[in-house]
């Protein structure tokens, strides 16, 4: 483990430049302070050196994703730079936040990070590349037209120079006017595969994480929130544990809201100690008293129960802006007639309902955080998917200014949007604050997953009326889902991609405590695994072939029929695979990326599931690191596998019960697939769609499509090692 030990003094050291020129670079691998050193700061984005290294500011965060490869791919391509002179360093929170947002933002999150970075990424770099050209035409006396700016050389005539020959005239250039940014046709670097630049410290052990941070005098804490979200700490006896060994004091952790969602601080307490397992052998023995409030009596069948009634009745309607169903390839559907269409037809199916249930993020790396909180500054190593974020969330806790508020960004040992909702932060800066003393906190499994803000649970079902062709001519859906955040209902069931012409969709909430956030794809997971399997039904009913059903459901809509059009003809696609063996499909439209997924499943006579292969067909329009991309898919795609086959979490009197891997059971490498194939089908009208996450919402439907055509059977929940087949 990489220990990183260092301090205030030299940590903020600034020594000469050599070059002469300042470098908001980065004394330490997770800090962005200002220093000095022998490159020179072309834009905020961006430094080169005298070797003609260039170094890429990346406000993103990396928790395996490979931001810190694709960002600087798209400053290296405008810049025009040899991709082994390019390196990454992390951006500072503190420039950002103290200087109106410089980095336009640090949210990491939604598969949106190349989709949103790229016209500020690319036009850094074509600032830079302009800057430099200037600086070399000013020098040599010619005019800008004349200068060449090429794998990181500049040129006229006889006359060159490395960029970083011309770094410091080039800081000094000012623009009249920003240069347009590449056209796709011209791009040399963007959409080949190139090795990322995070690999080699993550396998020679140099990348820093939160839980490798020490500093000087640094004690550790175990911490503990109410064990029924929403309760409250009344009471607990320190005195009973402080002669433990290494136990130094306890410190109430007091929540800042009425109701705890995302980052607020949640009531608790917690231990300090010497070392984190002495915090956390106290913290277990240590007399509590909770109370509990509303969520004691709530339960995971409590909550089904109430869903059935739910959906049982009439929803709420779901319109977008523009009052269509979904979107604007909806507009002219007719929501209205639907009830009386299906009341009146002859040809009906209703379905059953499907569920999915709370899911946990479990991380690899439990959440962490360290925080040296003095009288006039405070420093901060956290887990987090906005540094920005999560820095303006301690200053307002601790009711400081910003600019006396340090965070440091380190590597994340996963997210899945866990870097969102994280409270470990708040309550280091709490606990620092309180024993004036630099501390860690480190959340075992159990209070990871307990203190964890879920994805929420879904309950969905839906009736169609079909035409004398087998189609359907209008159609309903209902999907209930969780109360704090209805969106999460909503997203992508009223925006499938398959259009009918009567059609209506409606959503109700069940009352919940448990503190909910995003979550790998939000939404179009829980979703897409209704409409996918109803997609199947509705085509088994009328007739129709499931695949040819989704193409003539979707004509007209080329991304997705270019999606399908390649499941078709690259995937061997068939429904009859004989006894025991199934192909099933699936397609979900995510994150501006239209995803199929085609499964290939076997189903021993004992009821046992193997899952052969998965083939994946991706249209995101544009793709940066076609290798990337493939991972990035595969990723996604085992994520969501693991959920589907072993994963739930219960809740029984109002607190959730699996908190641990031993029964809340993930995926290990030897049960994941043994073929996982990724085809990247761009349509040749681009645009930036993501791809951290589309391949996981058409993973569960597929498979279980699947298994419908092994066995004749229907999965309608997860996880499906639960399933009686």
């Amino acid at each position: 483990m990489n220990k990183l030990n260092f301090t205030r003094r030299n940590f903020l050291k600034v020594t000469s430049s050599v070059a002469g020129g300042l470098v908001i670079g980065f004394h330490l691998p997770q800090t962005a302070e200002a220093s000095t050193g022998g490159a020179i700061e072309i834009n905020a984005w961006l430094t080169i050196d005298a070797d003609n290294i260039v170094s890429i500011v990346t406000p993103q965060t990396e928790m395996g994703q490979g931001a810190f490869t694709s960002v600087p791919m798209m400053i290296a391509e405008e810049l025009n730079i040899p991709w082994e002179n390019v390196r990454h360093v992390m951006a500072s929170a503190n420039r950002h936040v103290n200087n109106d947002n410089l980095y336009t933002t640090t949210s990491t999150g939604g598969s949106r990070t190349v989709a949103s970075r790229h016209p500020y990424m690319m036009q850094a770099g074509a600032s830079a590349r302009e800057r430099l050209r200037i600086a070399a035409a000013n020098r040599w006396g010619v005019s800008v037209d004349q200068v060449n700016a090429n794998q990181g050389m500049l040129t006229s005539g006889s006359q060159s120079g490395s960029y970083g020959d011309f770094a410091a005239d080039a800081a000094g250039v000012t623009l009249a006017e920003e240069p347009k940014i590449k056209a796709y046709k011209d791009w040399w670097l963007l959409g080949k595969s190139v090795k990322r630049l995070d690999i080699p410290q993550k396998t020679n052990g140099t990348a820093t994480y939160a839980i490798d941070v020490e500093v000087p005098g640094m004690v550790y804490a175990a911490a503990q929130a109410c064990p029924v979200p929403e309760g409250k700490l009344v009471s607990y006896d320190f005195e009973a544990v402080k002669n433990m060994p290494g136990v130094i004091s306890a410190v109430e952790l007091k929540q800042v809201k009425p109701v705890a969602a995302f980052t607020d601080l949640r009531s608790g307490v917690a231990i300090v100690a010497e070392t984190w397992y002495q915090a956390k052998n106290a913290l277990a023995v240590m007399p509590i008293v909770w109370d509990y409030g509303r969520g004691a009596s709530i339960t995971s069948d409590s909550q089904a129960a109430e869903a059935m009634s739910l959906i049982s009745g009439p929803g709420t309607l779901v319109l977008n802006v523009d009052g269509n169903p979904g979107k604007n390839r909806d507009k002219g559907v007719n929501q209205e007639a639907v009830p009386g269409i299906i009341a009146a037809s002859d040809n009906v199916v209703i379905g059953e309902v499907f569920h999915r249930p709370f899911e946990s993020h479990a991380t690899m790396m439990p959440p962490c955080a360290v925080a040296d909180v003095t009288a006039d500054r405070c420093d901060i190593w956290t887990f987090t998917q906005d540094i920005a974020r999560s820095l303006n969330e301690t200053a307002d806790q601790l009711g400081r200014d910003t600019k006396n508020v340090h965070l440091h960004q380190t590597y994340l040992g996963g997210g899945f949007g866990g870097g969102y909702n994280m409270d470990v932060h708040r309550q280091a800066a709490a606990i620092s604050a309180e024993i004036g003393r630099p501390v860690k906190v480190i959340r075992s499994r159990e209070e990871d997953i307990a203190q964890d803000s879920q994805r929420p649970p879904i309950w969905g079902t839906y009736q169609a009326a079909l035409g004398d062709d087998g189609l359907p001519i209008a159609l309903t859906t209902h999907i209930v889902g969780e109360e704090k955040m209805p969106a999460f209902t909503q997203r992508s069931v009223a925006d499938m991609p398959y259009i009918v012409a009567n059609r209506r969709h409606e959503y109700s909430s069940v009352k919940s405590h448990i503190p909910i956030g995003y979550h790998r794809a939000p939404g179009a997971n829980a979703n897409g695994f209704v409409i996918e399997q109803m997609a199947d039904e509705l085509a088994q009913a009328g007739g129709w072939d499931p695949l040819e059903w989704r193409l003539k459901l979707t004509e007209g809509n080329e991304p997705v029929q270019r999606v399908l059009l390649a499941m078709k003809e690259k995937s061997g696609w068939t429904t009859d695979l004989g006894s025991g063996v199934g192909m099933g499909l699936a397609l979900v439209e995510s994150h501006g990326t239209v995803s199929g997924c085609v499964a290939t499943v076997e189903v021993s006579r004992r009821g046992q599931i193997f899952i052969d292969r998965l083939q994946y067909f991706i249209n995101s329009g544009y793709v940066i690191n076609p290798l990337n991309a493939t991972e990035q898919a595969e990723s996604s795609a085992i994520w969501e596998l693991s959920h589907t086959m072993t994963g739930g979490l219960q809740i029984r009197d109002g607190r959730i019960v699996n908190t641990n891997f031993d029964s809340y059971t993930m995926m290990r490498m030897a049960d994941t697939p043994p073929k996982i194939e990724v085809h990247l089908e761009m349509s040749e009208d681009q645009w930036w769609g993501g791809l951290g996450e589309p391949t996981g919402p058409p993973t569960p439907p597929a498979i279980a499509n699947a298994i419908f055509y092994a066995t004749g059977k229907r999965i309608r929940s997860t996880p499906f090692s639960k399933a009686d087949l």
